[in-house]
């Protein structure tokens, strides 16, 4: 059991499996959303294809594009992780560049695969999206002012794939924003390099705007001149705020423990990249969907049972218990 552990181990390590839970979180709460709300707007995929298989096809291109992108993070970064990261999976030669590319490659077929169920136009949006995080990876994450922008707007991609007609597209902004605040505040907290400086926030804060300015544009086009509809409450907002502020509460407590450096860095991103899977709960029971919710709160459960439990085989596997005499 043990080797087989050590053999499966680098290649979920390199796609960041345990905390892909937000990407697919993304999609579901967009393929639920759809479904439930009878004024919102849908696709035929999504109204004849069965749910489990919305699910399953929102799974594998949200964890494959996810982990597209964590593959391909390691292996452009692979120099400066043997000064930095020493214990990533290829600079530690738990895993050969070569099995990486398979892993990266593989990663994308499958959210192409995934991303079929919706109809072409998410594979389409899929592949986009895959250029996206290319351009990320190659530039974007070393200038901060490009990077971070670039970054919030592959999350909200990510929610769009199921239905790039979505009108209610405040969660879509939620995400969107939620992942430029904890890339700033990773990035920053997390005394990365290069710093953040004034010109590069300033430059970040203006493609934030843009980017936000697009989807009040398109809300206000496909929601006939208005931008809440009345078919959604406006208390349904306050569930995400609560998230927000349990994450706020959780990075504050870490802040305490560790104090700025790369662990709080890596602790903020690890939370951001999974706290999407609690807004998406937070939506859906805003609106009283609580089929939905149920579906995204095991989600929650299942991501946070997942990061627990292979933390543990991770450490198991490379430390194993031994016996004194």
């Amino acid at each position: 059991m043990r080797t087989l552990i050590l053999e499966v181990a680098p290649v979920l390590r390199l796609a960041r499996v345990s905390t892909a839970f937000g990407a697919v979180a993304g999609l579901w709460l967009t393929t639920l959303w759809s479904r439930a709300m009878p004024l919102e707007h849908t696709t035929r995929q999504l109204e004849e294809s069965p749910l489990w298989l919305l699910l399953a096809g929102g799974a594998l291109a949200g964890a494959g594009l996810y982990g597209f992108g964590a593959g391909l993070n390691d292996l452009l970064d692979a120099h400066r992780d043997r000064i930095l990261r020493p214990n990533r999976p290829i600079v530690g030669g738990s895993l050969p560049p070569e099995a990486a590319v398979s892993v990266v490659a593989g990663s994308l077929l499958i959210s192409v695969l995934g991303a079929t169920v919706f109809g072409t136009p998410a594979v389409l949006a899929t592949l986009f999206l895959a250029t996206a995080v290319l351009i990320f990876n190659a530039l974007g994450k070393f200038v901060p002012g490009i990077g971070m922008p670039l970054l919030s707007v592959i999350y909200a991609g990510h929610m769009l794939v199921p239905n790039l007609g979505l009108s209610f597209l405040l969660p879509v902004w939620w995400v969107m924003t939620h992942a430029m605040v904890v890339a700033g505040l990773s990035h920053s907290l997390g005394r990365k390099s290069p710093t953040i400086s004034r010109r590069a926030g300033g430059f970040a804060l203006f493609g934030w705007l843009v980017c936000s300015g697009v989807l009040v544009w398109l809300a206000w086009q496909r929601l006939g001149d208005e931008l809440w509809p009345d078919w959604v409450p406006w208390q349904a907002v306050l569930w995400p705020l609560a998230g927000a502020g349990l994450l706020a509460l959780q990075i504050w407590r870490r802040w305490r423990s560790l104090g700025p450096g790369p662990r709080l860095g890596e602790k903020i991103a690890r939370y951001g990249a999974f706290w999407p899977a609690v807004y998406g709960f937070g939506w859906l029971a805003g609106v009283n969907q609580w089929t939905g919710a149920g579906i995204m709160a095991g989600l929650v459960v299942a991501g946070a049972l997942a990061i627990t439990v292979l933390r543990e085989v991770y450490a198991l596997a490379e430390y194993p218990v031994g016996y004194r005499l």
